[in-house]
Protein backbone atom coordinates (compact mmCIF):
# COMPACT_ATOMS: atom_id res chain seq x y z
CA UNK A 1 0.00 0.00 0.00
CA UNK A 2 1.22 3.62 -0.55
CA UNK A 3 3.08 5.26 2.31
CA UNK A 4 1.40 7.93 4.46
CA UNK A 5 2.87 10.62 7.18
CA UNK A 6 2.24 10.23 10.65
CA UNK A 7 3.59 11.93 13.71
CA UNK A 8 6.17 10.69 15.83
CA UNK A 9 3.80 10.16 18.75
CA UNK A 10 2.28 7.99 16.22
CA UNK A 11 4.69 5.78 14.69
CA UNK A 12 5.30 2.98 17.37
CA UNK A 13 4.45 -0.19 15.36
CA UNK A 14 4.00 1.11 12.19
CA UNK A 15 6.25 -0.09 9.13
CA UNK A 16 8.45 2.51 7.72
CA UNK A 17 8.28 3.82 4.33
CA UNK A 18 11.50 4.80 3.21
CA UNK A 19 15.28 4.95 4.57
CA UNK A 20 15.28 7.14 7.69
CA UNK A 21 18.77 9.58 7.11
CA UNK A 22 19.49 11.52 9.94
CA UNK A 23 19.93 15.47 9.08
CA UNK A 24 21.61 15.94 12.43
CA UNK A 25 24.64 14.98 14.37
CA UNK A 26 23.84 13.82 18.23
CA UNK A 27 24.95 15.15 20.08
CA UNK A 28 25.33 18.01 18.66
CA UNK A 29 27.97 19.25 21.20
CA UNK A 30 30.28 18.34 23.03
CA UNK A 31 29.16 17.07 26.12
CA UNK A 32 29.99 15.74 29.31
CA UNK A 33 29.50 12.06 30.52
CA UNK A 34 30.16 12.85 33.97
CA UNK A 35 29.42 14.89 36.91
CA UNK A 36 32.90 16.70 37.39
CA UNK A 37 35.17 19.48 36.39
CA UNK A 38 35.71 20.42 33.05
CA UNK A 39 39.68 21.10 32.71
CA UNK A 40 42.48 20.92 30.40
CA UNK A 41 44.19 17.32 30.69
CA UNK A 42 47.65 19.07 30.85
CA UNK A 43 46.71 20.70 34.27
CA UNK A 44 46.15 17.51 36.13
CA UNK A 45 49.03 15.42 35.65
CA UNK A 46 51.11 14.59 38.22
CA UNK A 47 48.53 14.60 40.53
CA UNK A 48 47.44 12.22 43.32
CA UNK A 49 45.53 12.25 46.62
CA UNK A 50 49.29 12.71 48.08
CA UNK A 51 49.87 15.55 45.94
CA UNK A 52 46.37 17.08 44.85
CA UNK A 53 47.23 20.03 42.15
CA UNK A 54 44.75 23.25 42.74
CA UNK A 55 42.42 24.77 40.20
CA UNK A 56 40.63 27.82 40.25
CA UNK A 57 36.93 27.30 39.33
CA UNK A 58 35.93 30.02 37.23
CA UNK A 59 31.93 28.76 36.87
CA UNK A 60 29.38 26.24 36.35
CA UNK A 61 28.14 24.51 33.06
CA UNK A 62 24.63 23.18 33.36
CA UNK A 63 22.63 21.00 30.91
CA UNK A 64 20.95 22.89 28.30
CA UNK A 65 23.31 26.13 29.46
CA UNK A 66 25.90 27.50 27.02
CA UNK A 67 28.89 29.06 29.33
CA UNK A 68 30.54 31.99 27.64
CA UNK A 69 33.49 31.75 29.93
CA UNK A 70 37.11 29.59 28.37
CA UNK A 71 38.87 27.07 30.53
CA UNK A 72 42.52 28.55 30.03
CA UNK A 73 45.78 27.03 31.90
CA UNK A 74 44.61 26.32 35.85
CA UNK A 75 40.90 26.86 35.69
CA UNK A 76 38.35 24.34 35.89
CA UNK A 77 34.35 24.55 35.37
CA UNK A 78 31.82 22.52 37.57
CA UNK A 79 30.27 20.16 35.39
CA UNK A 80 26.70 18.43 35.33
CA UNK A 81 26.10 15.24 32.84
CA UNK A 82 24.58 15.88 29.84
CA UNK A 83 26.17 19.72 30.03
CA UNK A 84 28.16 21.33 27.19
CA UNK A 85 32.02 20.83 27.21
CA UNK A 86 32.89 25.36 27.77
CA UNK A 87 36.02 26.10 25.10
CA UNK A 88 38.97 25.45 26.29
CA UNK A 89 38.36 22.57 28.36
CA UNK A 90 39.58 18.86 26.72
CA UNK A 91 38.51 16.32 29.37
CA UNK A 92 36.37 15.98 32.47
CA UNK A 93 37.85 15.24 35.77
CA UNK A 94 35.13 13.23 37.97
CA UNK A 95 33.72 14.55 41.17
CA UNK A 96 34.73 11.44 42.94
CA UNK A 97 38.88 12.70 42.29
CA UNK A 98 38.01 16.32 43.05
CA UNK A 99 37.69 18.15 46.44
CA UNK A 100 35.92 21.55 46.13
CA UNK A 101 37.01 24.59 48.91
CA UNK A 102 36.44 28.01 48.45
CA UNK A 103 36.20 28.55 45.15
CA UNK A 104 39.32 26.21 44.21
CA UNK A 105 39.61 22.56 43.44
CA UNK A 106 41.79 20.20 44.53
CA UNK A 107 42.60 17.38 41.73
CA UNK A 108 43.34 14.17 43.23
CA UNK A 109 43.98 12.08 40.01
CA UNK A 110 44.95 12.96 36.50
CA UNK A 111 42.37 12.30 33.73
CA UNK A 112 43.36 11.80 30.11
CA UNK A 113 42.57 14.35 26.94
CA UNK A 114 38.66 13.09 25.69
CA UNK A 115 38.01 11.63 28.98
CA UNK A 116 34.34 11.67 29.92
CA UNK A 117 33.58 13.97 27.28
CA UNK A 118 30.37 12.56 24.42
CA UNK A 119 32.08 13.97 21.03
CA UNK A 120 29.76 15.38 18.25
CA UNK A 121 28.11 12.80 16.47
CA UNK A 122 28.88 10.37 18.69
CA UNK A 123 25.37 8.85 18.46
CA UNK A 124 24.80 9.74 15.03
CA UNK A 125 26.03 11.84 12.31
CA UNK A 126 24.84 13.86 9.48
CA UNK A 127 23.78 11.29 6.51
CA UNK A 128 24.13 8.19 8.70
CA UNK A 129 21.10 5.98 7.47
CA UNK A 130 19.56 5.46 10.88
CA UNK A 131 16.43 2.97 9.89
CA UNK A 132 15.70 1.13 6.77
CA UNK A 133 13.02 0.42 5.13
CA UNK A 134 10.81 -2.13 6.85
CA UNK A 135 11.19 -2.01 9.72
CA UNK A 136 8.24 -2.12 12.20
CA UNK A 137 9.09 1.00 14.55
CA UNK A 138 9.72 -0.31 17.70
CA UNK A 139 9.36 1.83 20.86
CA UNK A 140 13.35 2.81 21.14
CA UNK A 141 13.32 3.89 17.63
CA UNK A 142 10.61 6.47 18.03
CA UNK A 143 13.12 7.27 20.95
CA UNK A 144 15.59 7.97 18.19
CA UNK A 145 13.80 9.68 15.02
CA UNK A 146 12.71 12.14 17.93
CA UNK A 147 15.70 12.46 19.09
CA UNK A 148 17.13 13.40 15.41
CA UNK A 149 13.86 15.87 14.98
CA UNK A 150 12.65 13.33 12.23
CA UNK A 151 8.95 14.26 11.77
CA UNK A 152 6.31 13.63 9.97
CA UNK A 153 7.68 9.93 9.80
CA UNK A 154 6.79 8.18 6.51
CA UNK A 155 4.87 4.65 7.19
CA UNK A 156 3.13 2.13 5.21
CA UNK A 157 -0.62 2.50 5.11
CA UNK A 158 -2.70 0.05 7.40
CA UNK A 159 -4.41 -1.80 5.70
CA UNK A 160 -7.81 -1.11 5.67
CA UNK A 161 -9.90 -4.73 6.64
CA UNK A 162 -13.23 -5.05 6.28
CA UNK A 163 -14.72 -8.31 8.20
CA UNK A 164 -17.98 -9.59 7.63
CA UNK A 165 -19.83 -12.41 9.28
CA UNK A 166 -23.26 -13.62 8.67
CA UNK A 167 -25.70 -16.24 10.50
CA UNK A 168 -29.70 -15.99 11.99
CA UNK A 169 -28.37 -17.79 14.47
CA UNK A 170 -24.98 -15.18 16.01
CA UNK A 171 -25.56 -13.13 19.18
CA UNK A 172 -23.23 -10.19 19.62
CA UNK A 173 -19.59 -11.10 21.23
CA UNK A 174 -20.06 -11.21 24.45
CA UNK A 175 -23.99 -11.92 24.88
CA UNK A 176 -25.40 -14.55 27.01
CA UNK A 177 -25.61 -18.07 25.31
CA UNK A 178 -29.14 -19.45 24.68
CA UNK A 179 -31.29 -21.15 23.34
CA UNK A 180 -30.50 -22.36 19.73
CA UNK A 181 -28.16 -19.24 18.87
CA UNK A 182 -24.77 -18.87 19.24
CA UNK A 183 -22.61 -16.26 20.53
CA UNK A 184 -20.13 -14.41 17.23
CA UNK A 185 -16.64 -15.56 18.06
CA UNK A 186 -15.45 -15.25 14.61
CA UNK A 187 -15.69 -11.08 14.54
CA UNK A 188 -13.53 -10.00 17.68
CA UNK A 189 -10.85 -13.21 17.20
CA UNK A 190 -10.50 -11.98 13.45
CA UNK A 191 -10.47 -8.44 14.50
CA UNK A 192 -7.63 -9.31 17.23
CA UNK A 193 -5.54 -11.17 14.52
CA UNK A 194 -5.66 -8.14 11.84
CA UNK A 195 -4.67 -5.75 14.31
CA UNK A 196 -1.41 -8.32 15.28
CA UNK A 197 -1.01 -8.13 11.45
CA UNK A 198 -0.91 -4.09 11.65
CA UNK A 199 -4.13 -4.02 10.05
CA UNK A 200 -7.20 -2.01 10.99
CA UNK A 201 -10.71 -3.51 11.02
CA UNK A 202 -14.12 -2.62 10.37
CA UNK A 203 -16.94 -5.28 11.32
CA UNK A 204 -20.25 -6.08 9.75
CA UNK A 205 -22.13 -8.30 11.33
CA UNK A 206 -25.33 -9.89 8.76
CA UNK A 207 -28.03 -11.90 8.81
CA UNK A 208 -28.71 -14.59 6.44
CA UNK A 209 -29.97 -12.37 3.84
CA UNK A 210 -28.12 -12.14 0.01
CA UNK A 211 -28.75 -8.58 -0.86
CA UNK A 212 -27.30 -7.73 2.74
CA UNK A 213 -24.31 -9.90 1.42
CA UNK A 214 -24.18 -8.06 -1.73
CA UNK A 215 -24.13 -4.78 -0.36
CA UNK A 216 -21.33 -5.56 1.92
CA UNK A 217 -19.11 -6.94 -0.50
CA UNK A 218 -20.12 -4.13 -3.08
CA UNK A 219 -19.30 -1.03 -0.58
CA UNK A 220 -16.14 0.60 -1.54
CA UNK A 221 -13.37 1.61 0.87
CA UNK A 222 -11.50 -1.46 2.03
CA UNK A 223 -8.23 -2.69 1.24
CA UNK A 224 -8.98 -6.46 1.89
CA UNK A 225 -12.64 -8.28 2.56
CA UNK A 226 -12.75 -11.17 5.10
CA UNK A 227 -16.09 -13.03 5.69
CA UNK A 228 -16.28 -15.64 7.91
CA UNK A 229 -19.14 -18.04 7.35
CA UNK A 230 -21.78 -19.19 4.41
CA UNK A 231 -18.61 -20.33 2.26
CA UNK A 232 -19.72 -24.07 2.09
CA UNK A 233 -22.23 -25.46 -0.78
CA UNK A 234 -25.54 -25.39 1.43
CA UNK A 235 -28.40 -23.44 0.47
CA UNK A 236 -27.61 -20.65 2.75
CA UNK A 237 -23.53 -20.64 1.67
CA UNK A 238 -24.34 -17.74 -0.66
CA UNK A 239 -21.06 -15.92 -0.37
CA UNK A 240 -18.78 -17.57 -3.33
CA UNK A 241 -21.36 -17.13 -5.01
CA UNK A 242 -21.69 -13.61 -4.56
CA UNK A 243 -18.22 -12.85 -4.85
CA UNK A 244 -17.78 -14.54 -8.25
CA UNK A 245 -21.04 -12.39 -9.18
CA UNK A 246 -19.19 -9.05 -8.01
CA UNK A 247 -15.86 -9.58 -9.07
CA UNK A 248 -13.88 -13.07 -9.39
CA UNK A 249 -13.63 -16.07 -7.54
CA UNK A 250 -10.28 -17.63 -7.92
CA UNK A 251 -10.49 -20.46 -5.45
CA UNK A 252 -13.73 -22.23 -3.84
CA UNK A 253 -12.06 -25.34 -1.46
CA UNK A 254 -8.18 -26.34 -0.60
CA UNK A 255 -7.30 -29.95 0.31
CA UNK A 256 -6.50 -28.97 4.04
CA UNK A 257 -7.71 -29.80 7.58
CA UNK A 258 -9.97 -28.20 9.13
CA UNK A 259 -10.75 -25.00 6.97
CA UNK A 260 -11.39 -27.01 3.61
CA UNK A 261 -14.51 -24.59 2.53
CA UNK A 262 -12.20 -21.64 2.30
CA UNK A 263 -12.11 -19.46 -1.18
CA UNK A 264 -10.08 -16.84 -2.39
CA UNK A 265 -10.86 -14.03 -4.85
CA UNK A 266 -10.88 -10.44 -5.57
CA UNK A 267 -13.55 -7.94 -6.06
CA UNK A 268 -12.35 -4.73 -8.05
CA UNK A 269 -8.89 -3.66 -6.00
CA UNK A 270 -9.75 -5.71 -2.74
CA UNK A 271 -8.54 -8.99 -2.12
CA UNK A 272 -11.17 -11.59 -0.91
CA UNK A 273 -10.89 -13.83 1.72
CA UNK A 274 -13.54 -16.56 2.40
CA UNK A 275 -13.24 -18.18 5.39
CA UNK A 276 -15.25 -21.09 6.86
CA UNK A 277 -17.50 -20.53 9.98
CA UNK A 278 -16.36 -23.07 12.31
CA UNK A 279 -14.48 -20.83 14.67
CA UNK A 280 -10.54 -23.45 14.23
CA UNK A 281 -11.39 -23.60 10.37
CA UNK A 282 -11.57 -19.95 10.23
CA UNK A 283 -8.30 -19.49 12.63
CA UNK A 284 -6.59 -21.54 10.41
CA UNK A 285 -8.05 -20.05 7.19
CA UNK A 286 -7.02 -16.98 8.72
CA UNK A 287 -3.38 -17.69 9.46
CA UNK A 288 -2.94 -19.62 5.77
CA UNK A 289 -4.34 -17.21 3.80
CA UNK A 290 -5.82 -13.65 5.18
CA UNK A 291 -2.96 -13.12 7.59
CA UNK A 292 -0.25 -12.95 4.69
CA UNK A 293 -1.97 -10.48 2.64
CA UNK A 294 -2.69 -7.85 5.57
CA UNK A 295 0.84 -8.21 6.23
CA UNK A 296 2.60 -7.83 2.52
CA UNK A 297 -0.09 -5.41 1.85
CA UNK A 298 0.76 -3.05 5.08
CA UNK A 299 4.92 -3.90 4.32
CA UNK A 300 5.39 -6.57 6.90
CA UNK A 301 7.23 -9.89 5.95
CA UNK A 302 3.87 -12.69 5.01
CA UNK A 303 5.58 -15.20 7.18
CA UNK A 304 3.55 -16.78 10.29
CA UNK A 305 4.30 -14.37 13.09
CA UNK A 306 4.46 -17.44 15.57
CA UNK A 307 7.92 -18.48 16.64
CA UNK A 308 9.17 -21.83 15.86
CA UNK A 309 10.78 -24.52 17.85
CA UNK A 310 11.63 -28.20 16.90
CA UNK A 311 11.18 -31.20 19.36
CA UNK A 312 10.29 -34.83 19.39
CA UNK A 313 6.69 -36.74 19.20
CA UNK A 314 5.64 -38.17 22.31
CA UNK A 315 2.68 -39.72 20.02
CA UNK A 316 2.32 -40.90 16.49
CA UNK A 317 0.74 -37.88 14.04
CA UNK A 318 -1.41 -39.97 11.76
CA UNK A 319 -2.40 -37.76 8.18
CA UNK A 320 -3.70 -38.53 5.02
CA UNK A 321 -1.72 -37.97 2.02
CA UNK A 322 -3.42 -35.95 -0.71
CA UNK A 323 -4.45 -32.94 2.10
CA UNK A 324 -2.50 -30.77 4.11
CA UNK A 325 -3.48 -31.27 8.43
CA UNK A 326 -3.23 -28.38 10.90
CA UNK A 327 -2.36 -30.31 14.39
CA UNK A 328 -3.05 -28.78 17.33
CA UNK A 329 -0.28 -30.06 20.04
CA UNK A 330 0.41 -29.90 23.57
CA UNK A 331 3.92 -29.22 24.58
CA UNK A 332 5.51 -30.28 27.58
CA UNK A 333 8.34 -32.16 28.91
CA UNK A 334 10.37 -31.18 25.65
CA UNK A 335 8.24 -33.01 23.77
CA UNK A 336 5.00 -32.65 21.57
CA UNK A 337 1.60 -34.69 21.96
CA UNK A 338 -0.98 -34.59 19.43
CA UNK A 339 -4.09 -32.82 20.98
CA UNK A 340 -6.51 -33.30 18.17
CA UNK A 341 -6.96 -32.32 14.05
CA UNK A 342 -10.35 -33.14 13.98
CA UNK A 343 -13.25 -31.18 15.67
CA UNK A 344 -13.39 -27.68 13.57
CA UNK A 345 -15.51 -25.72 15.73
CA UNK A 346 -14.13 -27.01 19.24
CA UNK A 347 -12.36 -23.23 19.91
CA UNK A 348 -11.45 -24.59 23.30
CA UNK A 349 -8.60 -27.07 21.25
CA UNK A 350 -6.36 -23.87 20.71
CA UNK A 351 -6.66 -22.26 23.51
CA UNK A 352 -5.85 -25.38 25.07
CA UNK A 353 -2.60 -26.34 22.52
CA UNK A 354 1.22 -24.74 23.02
CA UNK A 355 0.77 -24.46 19.39
CA UNK A 356 0.59 -26.46 15.91
CA UNK A 357 2.31 -28.74 13.56
CA UNK A 358 1.74 -29.13 9.95
CA UNK A 359 1.50 -32.07 8.16
CA UNK A 360 2.09 -31.65 4.21
CA UNK A 361 -0.29 -33.07 1.83
CA UNK A 362 2.76 -35.59 0.61
CA UNK A 363 3.35 -37.19 4.41
CA UNK A 364 0.82 -39.80 6.12
CA UNK A 365 1.95 -38.23 9.20
CA UNK A 366 4.89 -38.69 11.36
CA UNK A 367 6.35 -41.46 13.94
CA UNK A 368 7.00 -41.38 17.26
CA UNK A 369 9.74 -39.45 18.40
CA UNK A 370 10.86 -38.12 14.83
CA UNK A 371 11.59 -34.17 15.61
CA UNK A 372 8.83 -32.03 14.17
CA UNK A 373 8.13 -27.99 13.63
CA UNK A 374 6.21 -26.67 16.20
CA UNK A 375 4.80 -23.16 15.64
CA UNK A 376 3.91 -21.71 18.96
CA UNK A 377 0.69 -19.26 19.84
CA UNK A 378 2.43 -17.72 23.26
CA UNK A 379 5.99 -16.59 22.30
CA UNK A 380 7.13 -16.88 25.66
CA UNK A 381 5.77 -20.53 26.20
CA UNK A 382 8.20 -22.54 27.20
CA UNK A 383 5.97 -25.74 28.81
Amino acid sequence: LPPEDVGVGECAGRVLAGDVISGYNVPAFRRATMDGYAVRADDTYGSSAYNPLSLEVVGESLPGSISEKEIGGGTAMRIMTGAPVPEGADAVLRAEDATEREGVVEVQAPVARDRNIGRIGEDIEVGDRVLHTGRRLLPQDVGLLSSIGHQPVSVVKRPAVRVIVSGDELLEPGATPGGTSIVDSNSPMLAALVHRDGGTVEVLRLRDDAAAMRAALAEPGADVIVTAGAASVGTEDRVPLLVAELGELRIHGVAMRPSSPTGVGRIGGAPVLILPGNPVSCLVAYDFFAGPVIRKLGGLPGEWPYRQTRLPLRKRLVSQIGRTDYARVVVSGGAVEPLAISGASVLSSVTRASGFVIVPAGLEGYAEGVEVDVHLYDHSDSR
